[in-house]
């Protein structure tokens, strides 16, 4: 694994040396803003300590990122690297699981998102787009990260989960926005049992605990019925594939779904509407492509806002064996961590990274290793494809009906749970063309 221009070094790369506390915050708080500081003052590769005895090493380099990615599962943990995830997503996530266990669950949902599932999901996209779209508030600014936090979550709710109109849904709704909508300090509470018995973190598993008992509801509602066999949606596909299969897991399928597959999208479709604003001659192009049912551009402004405005800063992988990465040979337990901020915005990666240009992604593909979302390798995720028709759904929904202009100045990115939102909702005004 050595490179051939990186002697090996043993031990960790060069670090902050803040006390693991001080650190710690600022990783959960403001790592979009440090992390670039301390790639400038320590390297491509610098080691952050954190609260718990958890070492995490940052890459940039496009060549460190790609070895992460093809390593063997069996070394380099995703699972055990998100493991601050599981006490929401649950043991049986595909975010948790490692190596033949994620292998299992990752083939029994990939049918859910294949390119015949995601054909048959086109109309309800569409519609609820459509719906969603009508009603935006006209002449006056408001913040559009709510808007798209609303229609992402209902479309998991409707076309993936197939749940109907009633109570139920009633109540999961905001249930499920309470659960995400947390600080980055917040999120310790997921690691550490203890904190629950206190304010914010109390309240955080009680509403966790509620969301959970309407979705196990629906699950034993599910299991009953007569037709489960001509539904389409992933609950339904699962209970046919497998009649037995334990509630539990399919609660954390749902659960992960449920939060990975609808904050993030909403969160890059609200910074592509935010650049769109700002950007006239990028908007009107959006606009015809809309208007001509230009789906590939309109990908193409999403991936760019992924690119400038990437919604989690970066990923993580547990070794499990002493590993040579960056020209370090790296102990057992460390977390290599592939940063999607920096790589994402480094010059030496794209030309003039802090201007939003959707043509980069027009009839051409990034170097592997420079956009990386959806991460890599047999971690990919596996609603990337979901995520970028639906996204072009709504966007093509949205500037079919409106001109956009920008509200103050560009907004910056704050953290909410581990995701990076902006930090005044993407505020727009949108007039009718």
């Amino acid at each position: 694994m050595t490179h051939v221009d990186l002697p090996v070094r043993e031990g960790m790369p060069d670090g902050p040396r803040l006390p693991r506390v001080v650190q710690t915050v600022l990783f959960l708080t403001s790592r979009a803003l440090v992390s670039p500081r301390w790639r400038a003052r320590y390297g491509d590769a610098f080691t952050v300590r954190l609260a718990g005895g958890r070492t995490i090493v940052s890459l940039s380099r496009p060549e460190d990122i790609r070895e992460v990615f093809a390593g063997a599962p069996s070394v380099f943990r995703a699972g055990e690297g998100n493991a601050v995830l599981a006490p929401v997503m649950g043991p049986d996530s595909l975010l948790i699981l490692d190596e033949d266990a994620h292998l299992a669950a990752r083939k029994r949902l990939m049918p859910a998102f294949n390119g015949a599932a995601l054909r048959g999901y086109h109309d309800m996209m569409t519609r609820l787009a459509e719906e969603t779209a009508e009603e935006w508030p006209v002449g006056k600014p408001f913040a559009t990260h709510r808007t798209m936090n609303a229609v992402t979550l209902e479309i998991i709710l409707r076309v993936v989960f197939g749940m109907a109109d009633g109570d139920r849904l009633t109540r999961l709704r905001p249930l499920i926005n309470k659960v995400t909508d947390i600080s980055g300090v917040a999120v310790l509470g997921w690691g550490f049992p203890k904190l629950q018995r206190f304010w914010p973190w109390k309240r955080n598993a009680e509403n966790l605990a509620a969301a959970d008992a309407l979705l196990y509801e629906e699950i034993a509602e599910r299991r009953a019925a007569a037709d489960l066999d001509s539904r389409g949606d992933v609950l339904s596909r699962l209970l046919a594939a497998d009649p037995d299969a334990p509630a539990s897991q399919l609660r954390d399928h749902m659960m992960t779904l449920l939060l990975a597959g609808h904050e993030t999208t909403a969160t890059a479709l609200a910074w592509s509407l935010h650049e769109l604003s700002r950007d006239p001659r990028v908007l009107r192009a959006a606009q015809a492509a809309a208007d001509a049912g230009d789906d590939e551009y309109l990908q193409a402004v999403t991936k760019e806002a992924m690119r400038l405005r990437p919604v989690i800063y970066s990923v993580a992988r547990k070794l499990t064996e002493p590993t040579v990465i960056a020209g370090h040979r790296l102990p057992r337990g460390t977390v290599v961590s592939p940063s999607i901020g920096i790589v994402q915005r480094d010059p030496a990666n794209f030309d003039a990274p802090e201007e939003f240009r959707p043509e980069r992604f027009i009839g051409a593909s990034p170097e592997a290793g420079t956009w990386i979302p959806f991460g890599g390798g047999v971690r990919r995720c596996i609603g990337a494809g979901f995520s970028l028709q639906e996204a072009a759904a709504i966007l093509k929904a949205v500037l079919v009906r409106y001109d956009l202009e920008p509200v103050g100045p560009p907004e910056s990115p704050k953290s909410r749970n581990i995701t990076l939102i902006p930090a005044k909702g993407a505020k727009v005004v949108a007039r009718r063309r």
